[in-house]
């Protein structure tokens, strides 16, 4: 059977609720530089549909107002939706209390304030933080600022030419010093899922404390926190379907009850005295000021459309794609892609060796396809592969077949432009 049969079968298998899943994306129908909207930057974030802009909207118009702070009827409704939220997150990742979910601003918050609080208070002159190859800026940065205040030790997992982490490598890194493991579970750069369950089982061994940037994971494959075993994971709003200004943050009890407040004020206390404060327990231990209520609503509808929607369709859908796209890709003469792990998200990056990743995506987005060029933020990354920066196109459930096919037909002509 030829890909384009096969796909010709897929497109007939899931036409119905694609395009059921489509028509709740208002941007998808729209054009962009005179042609159909093609949109594959969903790493970076993805669009919203109407279920989300509708509840905020509702919400801003007739139900809102600050949470915990009220004995008011529109307050007290408010806290309780936001509450209800926080019940929804933890069963979405599988937290075993509501109490483990911590509403930060985005991940990159999140991660800053782990390493704020946890950190600053466990980590010492000598002991060592080990991170991964394939890590965003924004699980590197904090560790190494931590690192240098604390005089700590940071140490790198090694990753493959097919863009694995070297896990043997990993093992040797450990040593009785050896304080935490921060590791992405999809890296944003170049699309491999990382093995976290066995990455945390083994730091867990060595008496580590780990942490997950599911950033890239929890908008496309059914997340676990407990089977993976790790003491803290972290992803956001935006990159999954809902409003910006939003990220989760779970932390696991047993931690967090250890763990000081990261930013300090209203609502996180328990009593203030000049002589002393006191701090309320966890999760608002960690929520210090007023949150942002509205996207913690809109939230909450983003996870009803996702499990409306189902994470076994979203995963079996990308999948598919990605494996068309990947095969489109492949054969276009001239154009490489980087990463070739066994298990991968939805995620294509490529590079043409006389174009440069700006040009390239200058020239699909004359064909109205939005892609990403850049280091993407994984400068490391870039650099084991040695390359600048890439140019990055990755799929959202919304996606179709159709787009992948105009995203290779746009990569075709870049290479008739430029030459192979």
């Amino acid at each position: 059977m030829t890909i384009e049969t096969m796909e010709n079968k897929i497109n007939r298998q899931l036409s119905d609720e694609q395009a059921r899943v489509r028509a709740e994306f208002p941007v998808l129908g729209a054009h962009s530089r005179g042609k159909p909207l093609a949109y594959l930057d969903n790493a970076a974030t993805t669009q919203k549909p109407m279920a989300v802009i509708e509840r905020m909207r509702q919400f801003d118009a007739s139900e809102y107002a600050t949470v915990r702070r009220g004995v008011y009827q529109l307050s007290e409704r408010a806290t309780a939706m936001a509450e209800d939220v926080r019940r929804k997150v933890a069963l979405f990742i599988k937290a075993s209390s509501p109490n483990e979910i911590i509403f930060t601003s985005g991940a990159t918050m999140a991660i800053n304030l782990v390493a704020g609080s946890w950190g600053r208070k466990f980590i010492g002159p000598g002991d060592e933080i080990i991170l991964s190859q394939l890590e965003h800026h924004a699980n590197i940065v904090p560790w190494q600022m931590l690192a240098e205040e604390k005089g700590a030790v940071i140490k790198v997992i090694p990753v493959d030419d097919a863009g694995e982490l070297i896990l043997e490598e990993y093992e040797k890194l450990f040593t009785s010093r050896t304080r935490l493991v921060a590791v992405t579970h999809v890296a944003n750069s170049i699309g491999t899922i990382n093995p976290v369950k066995r990455i945390c089982g083994m730091a867990r061994d060595a008496g580590a404390v780990t942490l997950v940037d599911g950033s890239q994971a929890a908008p496309h494959m059914a997340v676990d926190v407990g089977e993976i075993g790790c003491d803290f994971y972290l992803f956001s709003s935006h990159k999954m379907y809902g409003p910006s200004g939003l990220g989760i943050l779970y932390g696991r009890m047993e931690v967090l009850k250890k763990t000081p407040p990261f930013l300090t004020g209203g609502d996180m206390i328990e009593q203030v005295t000049f002589e002393k404060t006191t701090f309320a327990p966890p999760p608002h231990r960690f929520e210090a000021g007023t949150p942002p209520i509205t996207q913690i609503i809109g939230f909450g509808a983003t996870i009803d459309f996702l499990n409306q929607v189902g994470m076994r369709f979203i995963e079996s859908h990308e999948k598919q794609l990605l494996d068309y796209a990947t095969r489109l890709i492949m054969n276009i003469k001239g154009v490489s892609i980087l990463g070739a792990a066994r298990e991968k998200a939805a995620l294509i990056s490529f590079v043409h060796p006389l174009a440069h990743p700006h040009d390239v995506a200058t020239i699909l987005d004359s064909e109205g396809i939005a892609v990403r060029a850049g280091h993407h933020c994984a400068q490391p990354t870039m650099d084991r592969f040695k390359v600048p920066a890439t140019t990055r196109a990755s799929f959202s459930f919304y996606n179709t077949f159709e787009e992948a096919e105009r995203l290779a037909e746009g990569i075709q002509h870049v290479v008739e432009l430029f030459g192979e």
